[in-house]
């Protein structure tokens, strides 16, 4: 994880407090090279700026972003954005298998080729 991943990953959430997560999430991802200071932002999307901070200052959501970086270090995914691609159990589709993954930004063609070795695989 990059150095600033830990306050992002608060700063979506904190956002999410006020019905915005996507919003910000699709905003620090078109803003890496700039994503401090996080106020900014939280301005841009008209959020309530002290609420805002306030979030960003505690710990209300540090034990979920935790519980979440584990889960994708578990999953074997080390880098932003990470796709793990999954089959399901035909005899019960709430179980899934993870295939593969791909980490990082990686063109059209990386993808359909893990998806159809998945599908041959199935």
């Amino acid at each position: 994880m990059h150095p600033k991943a830990f306050d992002a990953a608060k700063a979506v959430r904190c956002a999410g407090d006020q019905g915005k997560f996507w919003e910000m999430h699709d905003r620090l991802f078109a803003s890496q090279q700039a994503l401090e200071p996080w106020n900014a932002h939280a301005e841009a999307l008209a959020l309530k700026v002290p609420e805002f901070e306030q979030c960003m200052k505690s710990d209300k959501h540090d034990e979920a972003i935790r519980a979440d970086a584990k889960e994708a270090q578990k999953a074997g995914l080390t880098g932003t954005p990470s796709f793990l691609l999954t089959v399901t159990d035909p005899k019960d589709p709430k179980k899934v298998k993870g295939v593969t993954h791909i980490i990082g930004a990686q063109p059209f063609e990386r993808f359909k080729a893990e998806i159809e070795k998945a599908l041959t695989a199935k």
